[in-house]
């Protein structure tokens, strides 16, 4: 068993009650440790894994793709403690809500959305029904789910609430393309408290915004965006901190990007190549944090997970100049 040396050092985190993510709120000169911890590797998850989500009680959960289950285990452990078998099901993304219900979208057709209930019988039941596969999916604070449908270049939304599987398209057309209103094959998705919706559009290489009830988005990282920030290989992740800071896991240049008030860096990954050694990554393709502002990463080709440890922020504040500017 591992315990990370700097996990009694809790940072604040969003205690929002309807949120069941974790939010920290980082100095501006944190930094993580470059090389990485491997907590899970194809023996127990299977090859290339595309999903993850950590809870407030730090519990992992990855959704396997040719393994079938959900493989759920506590942060300071190697072994998963539990394992939900999904039959048939190949899996594709993960959400957890408050009350402990499992969300996974699934890789083949019918490309469905199942819900794994917390009370213990491991019972599933359809949500709803997709025209394309979803990559990402997230659940707001008003118990709305979304999920992105990649192939068909829109995200769609449902009340949790609703039996129907009417679905709302709350961005994209429907038909790939870069205009304001329009995606190409949509990826991971996040919204916020105020449910603004940021989406990684993959083969736009960019990172959209849509404010709530909007339908044109603003480019707030990637091609096209506005102000300066960085380039961008088909991102397909993107997470937010406590601050509305961006974190994005950039597919095809193997790393982690992060935003910060001084600008955007790369955190993760940033050797500048695709690898398996501690400090690379191979299309890493997802990442949640813990409640100490440790930074997980599915990475999808080396078919394992890697835990990169938040270091002190004085020592971040050493590496400011030399490191968190490099590669970018």
């Amino acid at each position: 068993m591992y315990s990370s040396p700097k996990d009694s050092n809790i940072i604040s985190v969003n205690t929002t009650n309807s949120i069941s993510y974790n939010q920290p709120n980082f100095d501006p000169y944190t930094v993580w440790n470059p090389n990485a911890i491997t907590i899970a590797d194809s023996s127990i998850i299977g090859s290339f894994p595309h999903g993850i989500f950590i809870d407030k009680n730090n519990t992992i959960y990855v959704p396997g793709r040719y393994k079938l289950g959900i493989f759920i285990w506590r942060n300071d452990s190697f072994t998963p403690t539990k394992t939900i078998s999904t039959n048939s099901m190949y899996l594709d993304d993960i959400f957890v809500s408050s009350n402990g219900d499992i969300y996974t979208s699934n890789y083949n057709s019918p490309f469905s959305i199942n819900k794994w209930t917390s009370n213990g019988s491991n019972s599933t039941s359809t949500i709803a029904y997709s025209d394309g596969e979803a990559y990402g999916m997230f659940i707001d604070n008003n118990n709305t789910l979304y999920f992105s449908c990649r192939d068909k270049h829109k995200v769609v939304s449902k009340p949790l609430s609703s039996s129907s599987n009417v679905l709302t398209i709350v961005a994209g057309t429907g038909q790939n393309g870069n205009a304001p209103n329009m995606l190409n094959r949509p990826h991971g998705i996040f919204v916020d408290t105020n449910l603004d919706l940021y989406v990684a559009d993959a083969d736009n290489h960019r990172i959209q915004l849509f404010p709530f009830g909007q339908l044109n988005a603003t480019t707030i990282a990637g091609s096209g965006s506005i102000n300066v920030t960085i380039s961008l290989n088909t991102p397909i992740e993107i997470v937010l901190d406590a601050d509305k800071y961006l974190f994005i896991v950039n597919f095809y240049n193997h790393r982690i990007i992060g935003s910060g008030p001084n600008g955007f860096r790369c955190i993760i990954g940033c050797t500048g190549v695709s690898g398996s050694l501690s400090n690379t990554l191979n299309n890493p393709s997802s990442m949640a944090f813990d409640t100490f502002g440790n930074i997980f990463v599915v990475d999808q080709w080396n078919s394992r997970i890697q835990k990169f440890i938040r270091l002190n922020n004085t020592l971040g504040k050493y590496f400011s100049t030399e490191y968190l500017n490099l590669k970018i």
